[in-house]
């Protein structure tokens, strides 16, 4: 899975992003959009497309994570919310590998979330049908308990750094986050739960 994260000020101001893949189930932690041209430009207008949804959902949910919140259909994109409480937010845009263009056509690209199979192995190589099942569980389903649960630790994680970050004497509010330990600890964060 590829994964483009994101913490916005309360004013719609990019303060931190990066881009990343899966590190699990045999990952290589590079990521692969669907768009890989202009990956950069299409993640950043998914995101910003979800703030509007974001914006509601905030009023009508208590919580800080707000779990899946939007879906890109056209370049099947999820993009799962966090809000802190001093109002920016962290927005993660995560989009399930692709199938394998050599699986024969046998699958189709409508096949949702029953073509798991076929992209469990294009992540895993040719694995075996137990850890293959596993892959696609997470890898193919990203509204499944399992990765929300993923991206809330990972969400929580970022959160506690952040907050370390802001903290710093040497961090001026709305000012971007450059700092290398910040996205070190983003990248170790992303490594150990996506």
């Amino acid at each position: 899975m590829s994964y483009y994260f994101t913490i916005l000020s309360p004013t719609d101001v990019p303060l931190f992003n990066i881009a990343f893949g899966t590190s699990k189930s045999g990952g290589d932690g590079i990521a692969r959009f669907r768009f890989p041209d202009t990956a950069q430009y299409m993640n950043q207008f998914i995101i910003h497309s979800s703030l509007d949804i974001v914006e509601e959902a905030q009023w009508m949910n208590g919580n800080m994570y707000l779990k899946h919140i939007d879906t890109y259909p056209p370049a099947s994109a999820y993009i799962s919310a966090f809000l802190t409480p001093s109002g920016a937010r962290f927005l993660l845009l995560h989009q399930p590998p692709q199938l394998a263009s050599n699986s024969g056509g046998q699958g189709g690209s409508g096949s949702g979330s029953m073509g798991g199979s076929m992209s469990g192995s294009l992540l895993l190589g040719s694995g075996g049908g137990s850890s293959r099942a596993s892959a696609s569980s997470i890898a193919n389903n990203p509204t499944s308990p399992q990765t929300e649960e993923a991206v809330r630790q990972f969400m929580t994680e970022v959160y506690e750094n952040y907050v370390k970050t802001v903290m710093s004497p040497f961090y001026r509010q709305g000012m971007e986050i450059k700092s290398p330990v910040f996205r070190g600890r983003v990248t170790a964060a992303g490594r150990k739960w996506l």
